[in-house]
């Protein structure tokens, strides 16, 4: 198993020494994360799959939506595989993190339990023996793979938000040679606690609303840090326009939170 984190971007199938490439995009989305949610994987109008639950997180949605790539993909494990995503919480968790959760007994550098262990093992047990990397693109910038995987997982959110079936889409046309093997089914994700809100301070006034879910969990930032690496900060000058400033202003009250913070969260 090979995997790579690319910064440059391929099309759909292409030939490459001999070897067949298959690029495709994975994406998640989730309505209120936790609330309905949707996953899906994207090559082309005739090879495409969605799917959801109707309560997970944007973080299980993305993860669910790579190993039902790699699943469906699996009859043409000998070609090399490129897979776009606009998450660094998976590529990171992928290529980075996920060797070391292993040797700790699936926990973090804190010691806590990894999220999502179900759907990293499946990831994990889908990628042996396959020539995969992966490729960071920023999300809801007109890259078309992406775009397209966006629209069917969020499409699928919606679904299951209105209750009704989601658009599954036609599957992968490759595994029609091979007849494909029963995945392993992926259990349920846990649940996740809502989200309380701030009580109000002042009588009569509204309560801010609560802080949105990092991408990550700040103990996972760490991993990998504990060595003798440059711990020097970088300094990072950003110009903003007046609108822009104002809008992370806003974020920055709203999560009470000083600027500088509200920048670092978005980073």
């Amino acid at each position: 198993m090979r995997l790579r984190v690319r910064p440059e971007e391929t099309r759909l199938v292409t030939p490459y020494g001999g070897i067949m490439t298959i690029t495709a995009a994975a994406d998640g989305s989730a309505l209120g994360n936790p609330g309905p949610n949707g996953w899906a994987w994207y090559i082309d109008d005739d090879n495409w799959a969605a799917g959801g639950s109707p309560h997970g997180t944007n973080n299980q949605g993305e993860l669910r939506a790579v190993l039902e790539l790699l699943r469906a993909t699996a009859s043409v494990a000998d070609e090399k595989l490129v897979i776009e995503c606009d998450s660094r919480y998976v590529i990171d968790s992928v290529t980075k993190w996920m060797p070391g959760w292993k040797r700790k007994g699936w926990r973090k550098a804190d010691g806590g339990a990894v999220l999502n262990r179900d759907l990293l093992e499946g990831i994990d047990e889908a990628l042996r023996g396959r020539d995969v990397s992966f490729t960071w693109v920023k999300g809801h910038a007109g890259h078309p793979l992406n775009e397209a995987a966006d629209e069917r997982a969020n499409g699928a959110a919606t679904a299951y938000q209105r209750k009704q079936d989601p658009d599954r889409g036609p599957g992968f046309a490759g595994a029609a040679a091979t007849p494909a093997a029963t995945p392993t089914p992926v259990p349920e994700p846990e649940p996740v606690p809502e989200l309380v809100p701030v009580p109000e301070l002042v009588e009569g006034t509204s309560a801010r609303p609560a802080a949105p879910t990092l991408w990550a969990e700040p103990a996972d930032l760490l991993d990998g840090l504990d060595g003798s690496a440059d711990a020097t900060p970088l300094t990072l000058t950003v110009a903003l326009t007046t609108e822009e400033h104002a809008r992370l202003r806003d974020r920055a009250d709203a999560q009470r939170i000083t600027l500088e913070e509200a920048l670092r969260r978005l980073i």
